[in-house]
């Protein structure tokens, strides 16, 4: 996987980039995402993936212009025209899941193919989604992972905490992320999305662990009755990281849309 610049109207923005195949635009979750992340990887073995970097992640600059849930929705679309992509498979986890609904929602004409990782963007009072953002690190790995121990030693690969300057880069690049992120997630990660997703005319794929802490299975089944014709895939041993903790049976689910 290849990084680069792209130049979006609002952002220049850092992209990855590779694989062949059908193309497959990826939008990732508050937690952002890099070029060697595994999944990525798999799935260029299948698809030329295309995966955006919201501004504030990774390398991408920030931007002040990005504010609201319309804000995220446009600028993706203008990565994905801009990109030249004609009908590409949209796949979005977490946060990116919700932004990818949106599109689906906004322009149906225009996205005929939807994948929704434990997609973020609808609020079930029965069934509240945990604050991410009063979320203590060391808490994170039991909320992400159907395997919290397994969980904790892939978020800290080749973390260094006790250097300083890694520490320092590291809660900068966190704050980034997440002042974005919060844009849309904070205080609740709910923007309305229940009222437009009748508008979803793409062929729809859901998928989800079936030990997601983070956003519980009743939302799948929510999403499901909210897209018309969708299909749920629940994957057993896996949490709200099912990309990476399954990552061949999350891939064969997004295969169901060929």
């Amino acid at each position: 996987m290849e990084l680069r610049t792209f130049k979006a109207p609002r952002a220049d923005i850092h992209l990855i980039e590779g694989g062949s195949g059908p193309d497959l635009l990826f939008l990732h979750g508050a937690g952002g995402i890099d070029a060697s992340n595994p999944f990525l990887l798999a799935l260029a073995d299948k698809y030329h993936v295309y995966a955006p970097l919201l501004p504030g992640f990774g390398e991408s600059e920030e931007s002040t212009c990005i504010r609201t849930m319309l804000d995220f929705t446009l600028h993706t679309l203008d990565v994905m025209m801009g990109l030249g992509l004609d009908k590409p498979i949209v796949v979005g986890h977490s946060m990116g899941g919700m932004i990818a609904s949106e599109m689906a929602a906004i322009v149906p004409n225009d996205i005929d193919k939807l994948c929704l990782i434990s997609s973020a963007g609808l609020w079930l009072d029965d069934y509240p989604i945990p604050d991410i953002f009063a979320t203590m690190p060391y808490e994170l790995p039991e909320l992400m992972f159907h395997d919290p121990v397994a969980g904790a030693a892939m978020m800290t690969a080749g973390a260094d905490f006790s250097d300083p300057t890694f520490l320092t880069a590291f809660l900068i690049q966190n704050a980034r992320q997440l002042g974005m992120a919060g844009k849309i997630l904070f205080p609740i990660p709910e923007r309305g999305l229940s009222e437009r997703l009748y508008r979803v005319k793409a062929k729809t794929v859901l998928v989800w662990g079936e030990s997601d802490k983070l956003v519980g299975i009743p939302y799948a089944q929510a999403f499901k009755q909210a897209i018309a014709g969708s299909e749920l895939v629940t994957i057993p041993e896996a949490g709200h990281m099912v990309m990476v903790e399954q990552t061949a049976a999350t891939i064969s689910a997004i295969g169901k849309l060929a």
